[in-house]
This record gives structure tokens, sequence and C-alpha cells, in this order.
């Protein structure tokens, strides 16, 4: 051994020594006393056998005494000082156990059992009685599955226990930032929404999305791009024509953009201002874009009243040239020359579908439909008499349309044009033309039926959706699941509960590529809604739209509870989903030619 190693090992002794003698001159203390032990003892075990230290193990020792024990115990340490450190090494070692302890349980993830549900998987089967266990964000066992210790236990008899609802069309890309607990969400099971539909959306995606995790919401959030939005950026206020090709060449490099950054899809809203000067051939070549990606085209297509065929027509005609899956946002016949033809929509969709046209649609479960006012003159001729008088009429009249935002005057929110028309001593048709020249206003109109509602929703390609969100002023914004669930399922029998909640889970999950979500099944991402199905109803209406569902017990995102018997809980555990031909936030582009799946 060289001179230089020889005098650092005898200042190591002489430190240790020095230690051990002070200490034995104050009360034990174990944090501090483990802070100053300095090596070797901080990694050597041993106890005192009659006076003399007996080595137990030491990194690399192979039975070998350090010369520091020695030093210790046999250059002339006292036996109280070698019984201090004894004391202390034993002090590590049960200080060390519970550290490692304390690390394993803060490490250990979370797990939750829910014990005697009924299990609806998602797919459409029966119900089954079985109990499912989480544990992290995953379902792990679903079955004769016994809770572990330490598990929280939820007792499910009585309740259902479903895969968290997916609503595809929703309008709170905003404000997830102003109520990151989404209550009025949440409280309808939904756990993940997808934002930017009818043609607008958040700009850029990629700041939105990067916004979205840092400041995650109790919902998962995917997102569109919107055609409108896009538009309206390369042609600014000259967008009442047609684009021409150097301005389509322009929105399809920000559409890529978009996909790139993560969205899902193409959204379109073409009853709307700027997106319904679009012609077909602009629509097709933006979808061919999304379509390299993965993504779907999701339309609020140009018509839902009296040219409603025409409009679907052209919606196949995008999703065939482009060979994109087409999704019809909120299908409905909203005028009342096409009341009662759902069966003539059915067949049209039906045929595409028989030729390989990838398309289908989701639907709210209300009678009245919630937009601008504008969208009542399909013309656009909004100071022109016979054009709103027409638009009026066709919706089966003023009583039908139901005031419910108008900044300029407050006091016609929630009521009737018809209603404020008169209390004014004005004609309806006056009385719109005007409150288009004062800014427009948001509406509700009562113009479906009930036999074209049912006749969509049990098709098989039609799932449900909200197209409402929150703050929403219509009560789909608070009430379309369990609506759905009480009204349409429990009390008038048009959907069986397992079918329903198929549509409400993976079938949206399949639409948009949702890998191991929309299912109860041992792997998936534990997204999960427990409810009472003998209970469960919507109670928001047209003049109150936020009061909340009952009968959805809790809800969990990722295995985390962000609803707990009526209220909303702290968690915010919501993640950002992302197109799986996109690099997301950070991440590689794939190839356009790899297999697309969605990310979670």
């Amino acid at each position: 051994m060289s001179l230089a190693l020889r005098q650092e090992r005898t200042k190591k002794c002489n430190r240790t020594a020095e230690t051990a003698e002070t200490a034995e001159k104050k009360p034990l203390n174990l944090l501090s006393d483990l802070r100053v032990l300095p090596p070797p003892l901080d990694n050597t075990l041993f106890e005192l056998r009659r006076g003399s230290p007996k080595r137990l193990r030491r990194e690399g020792g192979r039975g070998k005494t350090s010369p520091c024990f020695h030093r210790l115990f046999e250059g002339g340490v006292t036996f109280a000082v070698r019984r201090r450190l004894t004391l202390m090494a034993g002090a590590a070692i049960v200080a060390t156990a519970l550290t490692v302890s304390a690390q394993r349980d803060a490490a250990a993830p979370r797990a939750t059992t829910i014990v005697g549900a009924d299990v609806a998987d998602g797919t459409g089967a029966a119900l089954r009685r079985a109990n499912v266990r989480i544990v992290g964000d995953r379902i792990v066992a679903v079955g004769k599955v016994t809770p572990q210790g330490g598990d929280r236990v939820v007792a499910g008899s009585g309740l259902v226990v479903a895969p968290g609802f997916i609503d595809i069309h929703n309008h709170s890309a905003s404000e997830l930032t102003s109520e990151p607990s989404a209550a009025t969400q949440v409280a309808q099971g939904i756990t993940t929404i997808v934002v930017g539909p009818d043609g607008g959306s958040p700009w850029p995606i990629g700041e939105y999305l990067a916004e979205r995790k840092r400041q995650p919401a109790a919902v998962n959030v995917a997102v569109m791009v919107g055609h409108a939005t896009v538009r309206r950026i390369v042609m600014g206020d000259d967008f009442r024509r047609a684009a021409r090709a150097d301005e389509i060449a322009r929105m399809a490099l920000l559409v890529d953009q978009g996909m790139r950054e993560g969205a899902v899809g193409l959204s379109s809203g073409l009853e709307y201002e700027v997106g319904g000067y679009a012609e077909t051939n602009e629509l097709v070549e933006l979808s061919r874009v999304a379509a390299r990606y993965g993504g779907i085209y999701m339309s609020h297509i140009r018509d839902e009243a009296d040219r409603s065929f025409e409009a679907l027509r052209e919606a196949i005609e995008i999703g065939e040239r482009a060979r994109i899956g087409v999704e019809i946002s909120h299908i409905k016949l909203g005028t009342v020359g096409v009341w009662h033809k759902a069966a003539q929509a059915i067949a049209l969709i039906e045929a595409a579908r028989t030729r390989g046209v990838d398309i289908t649609a989701d639907e709210y479960p209300y009678n009245a439909w919630s937009s601008t006012i504008t969208v009542l003159v399909p013309d656009k001729r909004y100071d022109y008499p016979p054009s709103v008088e027409k638009a009026l009429a066709d919706v089966g009249g003023a009583a039908n349309v139901l005031i419910v935002r108008h900044a300029a005057h407050p006091e016609y929110e929630f009521r009737t044009l018809e209603a404020v028309a008169k209390d004014r001593a004005t004609t309806p048709v006056d009385l719109f033309i005007q409150i288009v020249k004062d800014g427009g206003a948001g509406v509700v109109c009562t113009s479906m039926v009930d036999d074209d509602m049912r006749a969509f929703y049990q098709q098989r390609w039609v799932m449900v959706a909200s197209d409402g969100g929150i703050g929403t002023r219509h009560p789909r914004g608070a009430g379309t699941f369990p609506r759905v669930l009480g009204k349409y399922v429990r009390e008038e029998g048009w959907l069986t509960l397992a079918d329903a909640i198929r549509k409400m889970t993976s079938a949206p999950a399949a639409r948009l590529k949702l890998r191991r979500r929309g299912r109860i099944e041992p792997g998936a991402i534990a997204d999960v809604v427990v409810f009472n199905p003998k209970t469960v109803i919507d109670r928001s209406t047209f003049s109150d739209p936020a009061v909340l569902p009952t009968g959805v017990e809790k809800v969990f995102v990722g295995g985390e509870l962000v609803w707990d018997t009526g209220k909303a809980a702290d968690a915010r555990p919501g993640k950002v989903l992302t197109s799986g031909g996109s690099r997301g936030i950070a991440g590689r582009i794939r190839p356009a030619t790899a297999r697309r799946t969605q990310r979670d």
C-alpha cells in the first residue's frame, strides 16, 4: 500500500473515532447521528462481541477487518463508545428499512376494486355480474377478483360499471382552462371530449395541446383542425367566395401542420358563415391531408333542413374522393319539409357503406338544436323578408325559436322570437332582421320529431354525442348521456342498455382509433363510470340548462376519482390524446405510410 493511501486511511479513521467519541457525550438522535456518521461506518454493519468487532458485511470486504475497526476497537476507544457505535449502526439499519418501506408505499400505484356491480363492457354484450380491479391507470382484472390490502373498495350492488363516456362532439375548448373540474361533463360520466367541431378550432393546435398538458383538466381531450379556422387565416375577411387553388394549397399546409401537431381530424361547419362558401373540391383536398395522418372528416353538413339529402350526398362524396372516414355531426332532419323521412336518409348512408364508404354519425337526444340565429336562413339573405319568413315557417313558426344569448338585448334571453316580437309590437320577421343587424344571437330551435330521432339512434353506426360542453345554453351541455340512459333506454325502450353504452364508448373510441379506451377489460385504461340504472336521468332544461344530472355515482379518469357521489373531486388526471400520425407536442413524425393508430 502506498504511503499516501495509508495516510488518507489514517485521516479517515481519526475522523471516525473523533465522531464516535463526541457522540458518546450526547443523547442518541436517530436522524442527526445518521447524518454525521462517516465512512466506513455508514456502509459497514457490525456487532460488538466481547469487546471485539466481528465483521458482518462490507462492500468488497471478503471477511477482512477494516483498519478503522482496529483503530476504534483495539486502539483504545472505550466500551461505551463501542456500544454507541453499535446503536448507531443498528439505527442505520432500522432507518434504512423504514425509508425503503416508505418509498415503496409512496411508489405503489393506487388501487380500487369495484365489487358486485353489473359490468357493461362497452362492446354491446349483455351485462354480467363481476368485480373490476383498477391498479394505477389500468384495469387489471374483471371477474372473480378479490380486493387486495390497501384497495379502495367500491360497493357496486345495484350499480352498473361501464367505460367512461367519450363525447366526440364537444364545445369546451376554452372552458377547460377556466373550469378544469369540468363538473357538467364528468357528472354525466364523460371522461374524454373531442373539441374543435363544426369547423372552428383552437389555433395553433400544438400550442393548445401544450397548454392542456401544462394545465390538465379532469377529462381527456382531443382536438380537430377547424376548416373555417384555417380558411379564415388564409382568406381573411374575403371569405365569401370560392377559394383559389393557391389559397387551397395554403389551407392544406395549415391542415398538415395541425395534424402533425396532434389533431385527430378535420371538422367543417358548412351551414355557417365562413365554411359555407367553400366548394366541395376545397373540402376534398383538405380532407386528403387529414387522411394521410389517419384522421377523420367530421362535418356539420351544408344543410340539415329541406336540402338535407343533397348535403348528405356531398359528405359521402368527400369521403369517397378523399378516402377518409366521415362523421356526420348531430344527424337530424330539422324542418317540416323533411320530417318523418329518416328512412330515406338511412338508406342513402347504408348504400354508401355497402360500397365501402367509411361513414358514421352521432346524435344528441333532444328535439331542439342550438346554434346562431343566422343558421335559420340557408340562402344567407338575412335582411330579405321573404327568405326570413320562409325560414321561420320551415321550423314551425317563431314560437319554436328560443333566444338564449343576445349581447345587445339580454332581456330577450330565454324568450321566444314570437313573444319578444309581440311585446315590441313588431313582426317576428322584422325582429329577426334587427337582431342580425345588432350582432346576431344564439338560439335554440325546436324542429325535430321523435320518430326520426329514434330511427337514427337505432342504427348501429350512430353514436351518442352532446354538441354541448361547459357553459352551453342548451340542456344537452349537462344532460346528454344521462338522458339517453334514463329516458331513451329505461323509459322509452329505444335502445338496450348494453347498446346505448356501446354508442357512448367503444364506438367513438374505434372511430377515433383510441387504443385501450372504451372497454372494460384487463389492460384497458381505467376511464370508468359507475351509475345507477334505475335513477340516472338528466335534469337540465331549456330555461335552466346547467342543472346537473342524477344517478352517476363515481367517475374515474386514468384510475383517479374525478366525480364522487354528486361532487367533483380535486384530481386533474386528463390526458392529451393526439393523432397516431402526428408527433404531438414532442416526438417524431411517423412516415405517411405507417399504420395509423391513436396514441393514448
